[in-house]
């Protein structure tokens, strides 16, 4: 099923662990209506600005799913609301910052990316049309935790 003119529905709800598992990671289709608007708002926009695939490395996440890989539990990706992305050829800093300031979003987080390593890391973004309140945030690892730094730091 086609959500936009290049994203389909099962790259967006794709999951190794869950194929590896044996979990169930079948959306309904609340959850469907979702990712469409994720794909249309965002990734469509991302993908016609670039001109290039976009990589999803993580969409939708059924709850076993999400546990499984040790998601929040209020995590979006649950809703069908967020995707972590990549595109080849393009620093995730450089993506990050080209959603935070050309596109409407809810949440976008420039996740452990290391400055000079261009390919480091990925962007998550998160789009709930009824919270569009592009929250930009910065990932990184400090005394083996993970903290939200204000802004995309870079």
């Amino acid at each position: 099923m086609n959500l936009t003119t290049n994203f389909t529905l099962s790259e967006l709800t794709k999951s190794e662990t869950a194929l590896r598992k044996g979990l169930n990671n079948e959306p309904t289709q609340d959850v469907i209506s979702a990712l469409q608007s994720l794909a249309f708002h965002v990734l469509q926009p991302v993908r016609d600005h670039y001109g290039k695939a976009i990589k999803i490395n993580s969409g939708y996440r059924s709850p076993e799913v999400n546990a499984s890989v040790g998601g929040s539990k209020t995590s979006d990706h649950c809703k069908g609301m967020a995707a972590d992305i990549e595109i080849d050829g393009i620093a995730n800093a450089e993506l990050a910052k080209y959603i935070k300031d050309a596109l409407q979003f809810t949440q976008i987080i420039l996740e452990f990316y290391t400055p000079g390593i261009a390919d480091s890391g990925w962007v998550h973004v998160s789009y709930d049309p009824a919270n569009l309140k592009c929250q930009a945030l910065t990932a990184v690892k400090q005394d083996g935790k993970t903290v939200y730094l204000p802004g995309l730091v870079a």
